[in-house]
């Protein structure tokens, strides 16, 4: 009898050792890597029973092992090991399909205890096949569900329809505003002649409820079109009843598609990609609502925590550099006092407009609080930071604010700004001495100020 195969993947060396160690000892082929994507290979070359993955490690997260391993033709068990466990970590662990989780330290008999338990469930599955096949396709539509973001759940659900298929090519169509189409998650397919099939496609979509297979001929071939299109399947993807694009599938460019085609199992599938497509909808739109400023329709404070910390965590991974600039209108609150609290909001989301004008499109713009706004600018050294300051002051001392109003006021603003990791190496300190530049730019007004200005 074959003896289990267990992968153990962790960056550090001790831990690698310690599992191999015990496990070998209960009589398991134990195999080890110290990175995500290697072991990711040696998954998918097939043959492994269990996979014991680290949460945490610097090319990819246990997280999106998870992800991959699952989308895969007989993957094996995952368990998660965390040195960091929360709550939240544990069920996204268990939601993305993860067998059971560990949190280290932990006890050499409950590392064996868990692997046993997993090694004991496969077996049950292995001598049912109908059964394995269905938590199969369960585990396909659960994988899709744990999906919360748009664009990684279109390019997901296209390649998980198309491997249930068998063959083909496919990818997803949004109907926009107008006549516009947006395509996603391309699978063997260029861009243009994918438009044009989705074009001729979108007159078909009126009625669509459910999965429906159409013959190339019906949809009226065109010359733009990919090659040799004979058969179309399209799954229909909901927003409130409200039909909002499709999934579309077609065989491959030599031959058709595989028949019969398992249109339970795709019906099922499509229901699970509809349903994910819907909640990552609610969840985008929940996300603006608790990331972006009312007002001005800039980000906010709260979102500014977690820009802060991805910058910081990519700039010292490739050595970048980056400047975070606070910007304070100069004496606003004579404008709340003179023209009242509505022309003051409008002048605020002037000055976002304006802002706006000011950077760059990678860079990113905050409402911090009241009258005080902030821009992260990446890639940017203190040369940088200065001429985006002079050009953010310039811009509203110059302006003419309230003119629709028939107000007619002018705004100056006191610009600070520090650089990571010239001035400040944390999240803190970088938001503490650009804050504090800006405020020595205060006793003056209407000027710039560099953290390297105001340091002893």
């Amino acid at each position: 009898m074959k003896k289990p195969t267990i992968l153990v993947v962790d960056d550090e060396l001790f831990f690698r050792r310690m599992y191999s160690e015990l496990l070998s000892e209960e009589g398991y082929d134990v195999e080890s890597y110290a990175s995500g994507n290697a072991a990711l290979e040696r998954v998918a070359s097939g043959g492994v029973d269990i996979l014991l993955t680290d949460m945490v490690m610097p090319d990819i997260s246990g997280l999106e092992v998870l992800h991959l391993v699952r989308n895969m033709e007989n993957p094996p068990e995952v368990i998660l090991v965390t040195g960091h466990a929360t709550l939240e970590t544990a069920i996204k662990a268990l939601k993305g399909g993860a067998r059971d989780y560990l949190i280290k330290p932990f006890n050499p008999e409950e590392l064996r205890h868990v692997v046993r338990s997993c090694l004991d469930q496969v077996r049950l599955l292995d001598e049912n096949t109908l059964l394995k096949s269905q938590i199969r396709l369960y585990q396909k539509g659960q994988n899709l569900a744990s999906y919360l973001e748009i664009d990684k759940l279109l390019p997901q659900a296209v390649n998980t329809l198309l491997k249930e298929v068998g063959n083909g090519r496919g990818f997803a169509m949004l109907l926009c505003d107008g006549d516009r189409l947006r395509l996603a998650g391309l699978e063997g397919v260029d861009s243009s002649p994918a438009l044009s099939l989705a074009t001729s496609i979108r007159a078909h979509l009126s009625d669509l409820t459910t999965v429906r297979i159409l013959k190339g001929s019906e949809l009226g071939k065109q010359d733009e079109w990919p090659d040799n299109v004979q058969e179309v399947c399209l799954f229909p993807l909901f927003l409130s009843r409200e039909l909002k694009g499709a999934i579309v599938v077609f065989n491959p460019v030599a031959g058709e598609l595989t028949h019969p085609l398992p249109k339970e199992n795709l019906a099922f599938l499509s229901d699970q990609a509809a349903l994910a497509f819907e909640n990552s909808l609610r969840y985008q739109d929940v996300q603006q609502l608790i990331y972006i400023d009312d007002l001005t329709g800039l980000f906010n404070y709260r979102y500014l925590q977690i820009v802060l910390e991805q910058e910081i965590r990519r700039a010292e991974r490739f050595g970048f550099k980056f400047a975070l600039v606070f910007i304070d209108i100069d004496h606003f609150k004579e404008v709340n006092d003179t023209h009242g609290h509505l022309a003051g909001s409008a002048a605020l989301k002037e000055v976002g407009s304006l802002l706006h004008k000011a950077v760059r499109e990678v860079d990113s713009l905050f409402r911090y609080g009241g009258d005080e706004f902030t821009a992260l600018l990446i890639e940017t050294d203190a040369k940088g930071a200065a001429l985006v300051s002079e050009r953010i002051r310039k811009l509203i001392e110059e302006n003419v604010f309230l003119k629709e109003m028939g107000i007619n006021c002018r705004l100056t603003a006191t610009v600070g700004s520090a650089i990571f990791p010239d001035d400040a190496d944390d999240r803190n300190s970088i938001v503490d001495l650009a804050d504090r530049a800006m405020y020595e730019g205060k006793k003056t007004r209407n000027v710039i100020r560099g953290a390297w200005e105001i340091r002893p």
